[in-house]
């Protein structure tokens, strides 16, 4: 807000609370805008556009997605759309928002990876049970016995010295993912990316040189499944990914495999997730995303598996990363108002 406020040429409407703005209230005080600041909860669509008027250049949303905005419409309306993603984007040449781009890509993608690490040792380690035994009393009554609450391990050890991850999807994400679990002394990295791309020989060959891994290697989603004791999910949504972790793949993992996602919900067949957890295909699941999110009640099939942990969505959910979408929504509002460069906008090409 600092920087919009700093900003003269703006006046500014502000919605008063610390949550989701209520269509009402938008669709009210919207006309005459130039720019509209939005967030992935909000549905900005034609109405929206139309009760705006002519004078909207501008829309900036707090969110790597824009799926809530009706991107054809804003397109023939000739609007610009500014986001806040999670990988590089082209930051034109000025140094200054160059720098910034790069600052806040470096610490979204961060976050993210911290989070997926810690959702891979929760779901091994059990802690969605452990945790419940504790908060509902169960604790005193608990009698110990020498297997009880353990899991699979992370790290490794002399008697099990190979340990391999998977990644579906292997961009910035997963390779910071991959960089964090280095430690854990990770063997062998397996990862699947789109069939259209090339593999990168030179960069594998220098990941596993860099992280002395006995291997980097792209392999097809099948034998990924089959590989790995960890599993990562880090792809983009989309047709081409909707439901690639489904019931063929879940039946091909270890028993004893954790699979982690923190990219988005479509991914996993949340039934063939819930039935696989059910019946033992595999060992546990971390999940940041759900399909049909933010409708995940007590009654979600995935909620009711005590080797599943889901958390609504907080990937990102770091005070230093949502500052940084918080500048990076504001400059891309002024620069898209007042006519300069945004520092990170949806190409509308295609929609016009």
């Amino acid at each position: 807000m600092s920087l919009l406020r700093a900003t003269p040429e703006l006046d500014l409407v502000v919605w008063p609370h610390d949550r989701g703005c209520d269509r009402t209230w938008l669709l009210d005080n919207v006309p005459g805008s130039s720019g509209l600041v939005v967030m992935l909860t909000d549905k900005v669509d034609s109405e929206v556009f139309g009760r705006a008027g002519p004078s909207l250049r501008t829309v900036s949303t707090m969110s790597v997605g824009y799926e809530h905005i009706d991107l054809k419409a804003a397109a023939q309306r000739g609007l610009k759309v500014g986001y806040t993603p999670d990988v590089l984007t082209d930051a034109g040449k000025s140094t200054t928002p160059f720098l910034m781009a790069v600052y806040i890509s470096s610490v979204a993608i961060r976050s993210v990876a911290d989070l997926s690490v810690m959702l891979a040792l929760m779901a091994s380690r059990n802690i969605g049970i452990a945790t419940a035994v504790v908060r509902e009393g169960q604790w005193p009554n608990r009698p110990w016995s020498p297997f009880a609450l353990c899991g699979p391990q992370l790290s490794t050890i002399a008697s099990s010295p190979t340990r391999k991850v998977g990644f579906v999807g292997f961009g910035r994400i997963a390779q910071a993912t991959l960089a964090r679990l280095v430690p854990f002394g990770i063997t062998h990295c397996l990862y699947s990316s789109s069939p259209s791309s090339p593999t990168n020989h030179e960069r594998d060959a220098e990941l596993a040189k860099v992280y002395k891994l006995q291997s980097v290697t792209k392999v097809n989603v099948d034998e990924l499944a089959r590989e790995s004791d960890f599993i990562f999910v880090l792809a983009p949504g989309g047709p081409d990914t909707y439901h690639i972790i489904n019931e063929d793949f879940l039946k091909q993992m270890k028993r004893t495999g954790i699979l982690v996602n923190a990219s988005r919900g479509t991914l996993v067949d949340s039934d063939a997730l819930a039935k696989a957890l059910r019946e033992g295909w595999i060992w546990g699941a971390g999940l940041d995303v759900v399909e049909g999110e933010p409708n995940v009640t007590i009654d979600h099939p995935l909620v009711k598996e005590p080797r599943c942990i889901v958390i609504p969505h907080v990937g990102s959910a770091t005070l230093e990363t949502r500052t940084a979408m918080a500048v990076r929504v504001a400059q891309n509002l002024i620069a898209g108002v007042l006519g300069g460069h945004m520092p990170a906008h949806v190409d509308l090409s295609g929609y016009r």
